[in-house]
């Protein structure tokens, strides 16, 4: 946030020090000192007091709000002159302003208590739920900043004395959190964190003794596999999950198969692919919704995703043509209504990668590029990793059937895009 707003003043680091001066003389600090402030490689716990006032008459803020990554919520708030005086928000900003002081009064019910309270507890819930119906739906960068936030809170509240009902509580939404995390990890390319985040979520399943917890978890690190290029470790992480499954019926149970028969189409097993995706639509038969699904969105599998993974793994395998046409085709059709809560732009865009490689698969151009062309339209902000992945496939299945020169324009089309990945954009 500090960086932020120098950003927004157009002003040096030697401007704004030789400012803090003017503020109080106390508050006297280098330019090499506030940039590393603003870069985040300094933390709070050595500023002075008079640093800290001259900060926060400068800045309107706190110092340790200051030092929070960047959020749009707190963009929002109207910084101080550089004489201490606070900027009045124009009209029209009264709604930002609720929003902010609403945060506010959230963060003193959930930490100023000695204790957890069952009404913090159920804020937290509120909290989680929100992000996971909000996460398959917008963009990363909007839900990043709340996330963090929320992860950093239910940590601070576990470090606390619980009463066993409320500590398996906390766990359970720590490891949702945590879950999401691991799959903005993902998205961001950065696999690595997001077998971290996949970690400490399943550590905190296991204090929650949430099968069907530990079992969506597991589908996340078979997921993140999938996408790193590390198929076989995809299908042990789902066959896994498969077996913690077995004594549950939520929608992961669903999941898990046909997560396991895109990491088997990807190794070329065709046989196993095929039977593991029939056996993720028996399992629909058996489905009964958990703790897991009652929080929705990314929480949740649904049937539309179930056709799009499908697709996914038939789009490797040369000799299923015609179903991978089919299940992309009905796939595409599933996702069309971004109105429909079960919609997600990242599953609707890979649909319609699937869509195109395989009319690739029948020569069919024409057909190809009107099947990826609106995920090319996709703005940055929505260029996930799996995404990006998709739309790379998509690029060497054309290159592999001999059409780089007939879809010239094409391949150039997805160079660019993948050219400026989310992962690529300035946090």
């Amino acid at each position: 946030m500090l960086e932020y707003f120098i950003q927004q003043r157009d002003r040096t680091y030697e401007e704004m020090a030789d400012a803090f001066l003017r503020l109080d003389e106390p508050a006297a600090i280098s330019a090499r000192h506030l940039g590393r402030l603003a870069r985040g490689e300094r933390g709070s716990a050595g500023a002075t007091p008079a640093t800290r006032r001259a900060l926060q008459a400068m800045f309107g803020m706190p110092l340790d709000d200051l030092l929070r990554p960047w959020t749009p919520e707190l963009a929002i708030a109207q910084p101080a002159t550089d004489d201490g005086s606070l900027v009045l928000p124009s009209p029209g900003n009264e709604r930002s302003l609720i929003r902010m002081a609403a945060e506010r009064a959230r963060r003193f019910t959930l930490l100023a208590a000695e204790s957890t309270t069952p009404e913090a507890v159920e804020q937290l819930r509120d909290d989680v739920q929100r992000l996971a119906l909000a996460y398959p739906q917008r963009p990363l960068t909007e839900l990043l900043g709340d996330m963090v936030e929320t992860q950093d809170t239910l940590f601070a509240l576990l470090e606390r004395r619980q009463t066993p009902q409320q500590a398996r509580q906390l766990h359970f939404l720590t490891a949702v959190t945590s879950g999401l995390l691991a799959k903005a990890s993902h998205d961001l390319a950065d696999p690595h964190a997001a077998m971290l985040q996949a970690r400490t979520a399943v550590l905190c399943a296991d204090q929650a003794d949430h099968n069907g917890l530990r079992a969506w978890l597991r589908g996340l690190q078979s997921m993140v596999a999938y996408w790193a290029g590390r198929y076989a470790e995809a299908v042990r992480f789902a066959e896994a999950g498969t077996n913690i499954a077995a004594g549950t019926a939520g929608t992961t149970s669903v999941w898990l198969p046909v997560s396991a028969a895109r990491g088997y189409a990807a190794l070329g097993n065709s046989a196993k692919a095929l039977s593991a995706i029939r056996a993720a639509e028996e399992a629909w038969n058996r489905v009964e919704p958990d703790e897991v699904d009652e929080l929705g969105g990314i929480c949740t599998f649904n049937q539309p995703r179930t056709l799009y993974y499908a697709a996914d793994a038939l789009a490797w395998l040369p000799n299923e043509a015609d179903q991978a046409v089919d299940f992309s085709t009905r796939a595409v059709n599933a996702f069309a209504n971004p109105n429909d809560p079960a919609w997600a732009f990242g599953d609707q865009a890979g649909s319609h990668s699937d869509l195109a490689i395989a009319r690739i698969a029948a020569r069919d151009l024409e057909g190809a590029i009107e099947a990826v062309t609106p995920v090319l339209d996709l703005p940055p902000s929505q260029r996930i990793n799996g995404i990006v992945h998709s739309v790379q496939r998509v690029h060497q299945a054309a290159i592999l059937a001999g059409l780089a020169a007939e879809g010239r324009d094409l391949l150039q089309q997805i160079e660019d895009f993948t050219s400026t990945p989310l992962k690529a954009l300035p946090r």
